[in-house]
């Protein structure tokens, strides 16, 4: 009987534990409850933030969104991106894949500003950008999902991590397909993630090589249409204008939607990196097909692959810090 009633008693604890998307870190659990208690406005805030940002420019959305995914595959989703150089840090911002391209850092000075009013030495950047992700995901018509908490922030930056970590428009699909399987994501993350590229937009100089000198021949890449081709070289010569800017899916530019593969089904991807999933490897091709035909299944896939991807190696426990500015480690 009392074999019994301790197993009813584990059985009831385990049936009203709570769900969660936890994933264990080194030292502790990151979980979507973390700030109830201690800061429960914190995700409210955020959004209104995010929310005023987008409104009043919305490549806002994919800014945001992109910073996180170049914070994450560098040392881990510990918010180093937002690191300014100084002593003896070397700021990620001067890297190849953010120089003169990431962009957001204001938004999240006001929300670090805001939170940091409303509760001190709380709430971490780094969650801070988990968040924006998702909500710039959510502002521009894309999935929604419950964003695990407790990340810390980093003392440091890297570099080197930045150049070398960060898939770059013109890698082979091989070499940024390993650069995914280093911080554990695999063939469907990359797929899926790479769907981020339906909002936003992208600067000549990342995909000029595909409209001049492909191979290093002086020949055009002809998996790109041709039509499609003549118009972007209406902006983007041969040389000059670097930055002139472009959008990543031409359809809807600012709608988070499974056009960007539709786009790419019509050879019509902008970056070389985008291209590729569709004629470089045959499980990337079969997704490809699928989440064009099937923009459900795509929302589905990005919203797990985003929790997957906020997951590397995050400082959790005592390792690390809360920052009081995004920009420089607390004195």
């Amino acid at each position: 009987m009392a074999h019994l009633m301790s197993f009813l008693i584990v059985f009831s604890l385990l049936a009203f534990a709570p769900l969660c998307f936890c994933k264990k870190a080194n030292t502790g659990y990151l979980y979507p409850q973390f700030y109830d208690h201690s800061c429960p406005r914190a995700q409210q805030i955020v959004k209104s933030i995010v929310a005023k940002a987008v409104a009043k420019e919305a490549r806002m959305a994919a800014s945001l969104l992109r910073l996180h995914f170049h914070d994450c595959f560098v040392k881990g989703c510990d918010a180093s991106v937002l690191l300014d150089s100084s002593g003896s840090i070397i700021s990620e911002k001067r890297s190849n894949p953010n120089r003169n391209s990431a962009r957001g850092f204001e938004v999240l000075d006001e929300i670090k500003r805001a939170l940091e009013k409303e509760c001190p030495e709380t709430v971490s950047c780094a969650d801070i950008m988990a968040l924006a992700a998702r909500d710039s995901t959510v502002l521009t018509g894309g999935p929604s999902w419950e964003v695990p908490l407790g990340r810390r922030d980093s003392r440091g930056a890297s570099l080197s991590g930045s150049n070398n970590n960060i898939p770059a428009p013109n890698n082979t699909f091989q070499t940024i397909l390993t650069k995914f399987k280093l911080q554990g994501l695999n063939v469907v993350d990359l797929v899926a993630l790479s769907g981020s590229h339906t909002i936003g937009n992208s600067r000549c100089t990342s995909f000029r090589q595909r409209l001049y000198n492909q191979s290093g021949n002086g020949q055009p890449d002809y998996t790109l249409d041709q039509s499609y081709a003549a118009q972007l070289r209406g902006r983007c010569p041969r040389s000059g204008g670097d930055q002139n800017l472009f959008f990543l899916d031409f359809v809807s530019p600012t709608k988070f939607d499974n056009s960007y593969f539709k786009n790419i089904l019509a050879s019509k991807g902008l970056l070389n990196s985008d291209q590729v999933l569709l004629t470089k490897n045959e499980a990337s091709m079969e997704l490809v097909k699928k989440y064009a035909e099937n923009n459900e299944l795509f929302f589905e896939q990005f919203a797990k692959s985003m929790i997957k991807m906020g997951n590397i190696s995050p400082l959790t426990g005592s390792r690390g810090e809360i920052r009081k500015n995004c920009r420089k480690i607390n004195s």
